[in-house]
């Protein structure tokens, strides 16, 4: 099994399990973010622990689940990135654009906090 879901209340937790993601993983993780959209989910921490290795295509699957939680009013959550993909992420400057956090811990006190402060915000 490539990727795992953990669902916490109202937050997913999309963890990889490859080394590479590349274009032979990334269409997997597409389809596993999109899975959890039409379940309903608004809220998925990706875990990219045991990831070492991002290309372009492991970048667009990525941006997929943040465009897709945007449009849901829900957060999306980077953690456990190894240097060379947060090196990557860096370089293509998306690190102003994603949510990136070091454990999948902070992630969830992230995501939390980000619900609430959305529910201040309607009152």
């Amino acid at each position: 099994m490539n990727f795992s879901i953990e669902q916490r209340d109202n937050v997913a937790i999309l963890s990889s399990h490859v080394e590479k993601l590349d274009a032979l993983q990334a269409p997997d993780l597409k389809a596993k973010l999109v899975l959890l959209g039409k379940s309903g989910t608004t809220n998925i921490i990706l875990n990219l622990s045991e990831t070492r290795y991002c290309d372009s295509s492991g970048l667009s699957a990525v941006l997929v689940g943040k465009r897709m939680c945007t449009d849901a009013e829900g957060a999306f959550v980077l953690c456990g990135l190894q240097p060379s993909v947060e090196k990557l992420i860096s370089i293509a400057q998306l690190d102003r654009v994603l949510n990136i956090v070091p454990t999948t811990s902070e992630a969830v006190d992230m995501v939390y906090m980000e619900i609430q402060e959305k529910e201040v915000g309607k009152e």
